[in-house]
């Protein structure tokens, strides 16, 4: 089992940044891929970027790339998601996933962090 906790949204003007963090306990951290996805009320939640266990390897959503940056310090648990230039249609609920290698699905899920971005 693995807990996950997301941490750092709140409300930001357009143009501003925020860092994400997601803590997590339970089982070997560094045995697992971690994704962050977000999502809109009535909308379904789609993916945003991911790294796999080593933190050598990562991927970026289009709608993202070159704005935010996933990352991860398996000394402390914890995966961020440093989010620049943020635009108002990036105001979504962000969820913090883990996926035990090689699995393909995501297993364990946050919360959730609100991020709202204002115009």
């Amino acid at each position: 089992q693995v807990q996950l906790v997301e941490s750092g949204g709140g409300l930001v003007q357009a143009g501003g940044s925020l860092k994400l963090s997601c803590a997590a306990s339970g089982r070997t951290f560094s045995g697992y891929a971690m994704g962050w996805f977000r999502q809109v009320p009535g909308k379904v939640r789609e993916f945003v970027a991911a790294i796999s266990s080593s933190g050598l390897t990562s991927n970026h959503a289009t709608s993202v790339k070159g704005r935010f940056t996933i990352s991860r310090d398996n000394a402390k648990n914890t995966v961020y998601l440093q989010m620049n230039s943020l635009k108002p249609e990036d105001t979504a609920v962000y969820y913090c996933a883990a996926r035990r290698e090689p699995r393909l699905s995501y297993d364990y899920w946050g919360q959730g962090t609100q991020v709202t971005v204002s115009s």
